[in-house]
């Protein structure tokens, strides 16, 4: 084939974004590399059922299982999508926006005005179609992603409801407008209950021009880079190599390959990259030094009486609040809704009936810690990967505040309408006991899988805020590990807008 302008690394959240829109122009030819399979005949029924989250199925096809920790003593394993599409394609369709303080932050540590919320608006708009705020100056009615709220019609949704208003919340009408934090439904990229991961919505209309290749099984192994310039791809297809050139490489393989990938490739931390023996290319401390994600447990309760299924999503409501320590991130606390039990979640059945439900409760306060650590030259060898969760005594504290969140709402009248009281073996006497509550969240502790600020963006970053690597010509990182830090709400939405970002970059310089 002919040396494409563009590879792009990745066909996920953020990739299938990059490749599709630069295809846009007919003098660019673009080649997209995905790790995973590239469906022939569209994606199977089970992998669009909205009400499914194949991400949360062990063993699932699509998803590559990331050993990491929690904590030191807290081994975990992350999954993350390797399929076209990616996490797209197996995550929970929560499809909500950053907030304005998320942009403002970044900007100020980007060093570059084009981060604002105002100045990113379009973009928002421009990538979604609103069915239920079309008129709206905020939302975008012609774009590739629908995007539809959770009805809120379900027994248990319609319970969470009242509770939030017997409790005090404000309601929060749309979760994307920016308005004040509080209960309201989750909005979602999905269409008559079924799934539009990024594949769907930006790859269909550009899978027939003679610009645009994409190669599915092909895992690039490192980056090929020549006096000081990215000049291609190694890949491995079929257990052999092969070399794709290129005229630029977009690299979108997510927070955690990402970082790995470009230490393959010799950009990272010098000291490091070299006791491994690996060539070093630019030397960037940043690459891996910090992880920012939210930690999450479940809460669960059981029903009163039998539920009924969910008729198009697992997702009922979600309510966000402050934090006593969260200064000015307000709505740092979520406490999101299922409507199916955890055991049909990781089953991937979507019956309710009389099995215990759960409170997904996270904190959402953007933090960095841990870290992503090369430990071989060796693509075959993962990362040692530390999230670093609970290290401080604010980050304990937030904790036991979502928990106590989600026990309010559990202790409600309006919720025990459906509710029979906790499924889990604490008392009151466990959720008013700082320490003992401590305990049981060291033993529940799980993610949200939000995981960003790998290859973060800034002058003291490894990119720009156009995700070129700082030290290398031809470069560019587009994923969420270009923020600095996880946004207050889940990413999914912020990693298609980088993607619509990186391509504006390459295209208009």
């Amino acid at each position: 084939m002919s040396i494409p302008d563009v590879l792009v690394v990745g066909g996920g959240g953020s990739g299938a974004v990059v490749a599709s829109r630069l295809s846009e122009d007919t003098d660019c030819e673009v080649l997209l590399l995905e790790a995973g399979p590239v469906p022939d005949h569209g994606f199977p029924d089970a992998s669009l059922d909205a009400r499914l989250v194949p991400g949360a199925q062990p063993g699932h096809p699509d998803v590559r299982p990331v050993p990491v920790h929690l904590t030191p003593e807290h081994p975990y394993t992350a999954p993350r999508g390797r399929v076209l599409g990616g996490s797209t394609t197996v995550n929970g369709c929560y499809f909500i926006r950053a907030r304005r303080a998320d942009f403002a932050r970044w900007a100020g540590q980007a060093g570059d005005a084009r981060w604002s919320y105002e100045r990113v608006l379009p973009f928002l708009r421009a990538m979604e179609a609103d069915f239920d705020h079309p008129d709206g100056p905020a939302h975008g009615t012609a774009g590739p992603v629908p995007v539809r709220r959770a009805a809120l019609d379900h027994p248990a949704a319609a319970a969470f409801a009242a509770a939030a208003g017997e409790l005090g919340h404000p309601a929060e009408v749309d979760k994307n407008a920016q308005d004040q934090p509080g209960f309201g439904a989750v909005p979602t990229n999905t269409r008559a209950g079924r799934r539009v991961n990024t594949a769907l919505a930006y790859l269909p209309g550009a899978a027939a021009r003679p610009n645009l290749t994409v190669r599915g099984e092909h895992t690039v192994r490192s980056i090929v880079i020549e006096c000081g310039r990215a000049t291609g791809v190694v890949a491995e297809h079929a257990g052999r190599p092969v070399v794709f050139l290129a005229g630029e490489v977009v690299v979108c393989a997510g927070a955690l390959v990402t970082p790995h990938l470009l230490n393959l490739s010799g950009i990272g931390p010098a000291w490091r990259l070299a006791d491994l023996g690996i060539h070093v290319v630019a030397d960037l401390p940043s690459v891996g030094a910090a992880i920012s994600d939210h930690p999450q447990l479940a809460v669960t309760w059981q029903p009163r009486h039998s539920l009924p299924t969910p008729e198009s999503t697992w997702l009922g409501g979600v309510l966000h609040l402050a934090s006593s320590s969260g200064g000015q991130s307000a709505g740092d606390l979520e406490v999101l809704q299922s409507l199916l039990p955890l055991t049909a979640l990781t089953g991937g059945t979507v019956s309710a009936g009389w099995a215990a439900s759960a409170f997904l409760v996270s904190v959402l306060t953007p933090r960095r810690s841990g870290g992503l650590r090369t430990v071989s030259a060796d693509p075959e060898v993962p990362p040692h990967v530390d999230y670093g969760y609970l290290a401080t005594p604010d980050d304990r504290g937030r904790l036991r505040e979502a928990v106590r969140a989600a026990w309010r709402v559990l202790s409600t009248a309006a919720f025990g309408e459906v509710c029979a009281g906790p499924a889990e073996p604490f008392d009151r006497g466990v959720i008013d006991d700082d320490r003992a509550l401590d305990q049981w969240v060291r033993t529940h502790l799980g993610t949200a899988q939000h995981t960003c600020g790998t290859v973060p963006m800034g002058p003291r970053g490894a990119v720009d805020a156009h995700g070129r690597v700082h030290g290398v010509t031809g470069l560019r990182v587009a994923d969420t590990s270009v923020l600095p830090d996880a946004p207050l709400r889940g990413p999914a939405a912020t990693a298609v807008l980088i993607g619509e970002l990186a391509a504006e970059s390459l295209r208009r310089p």
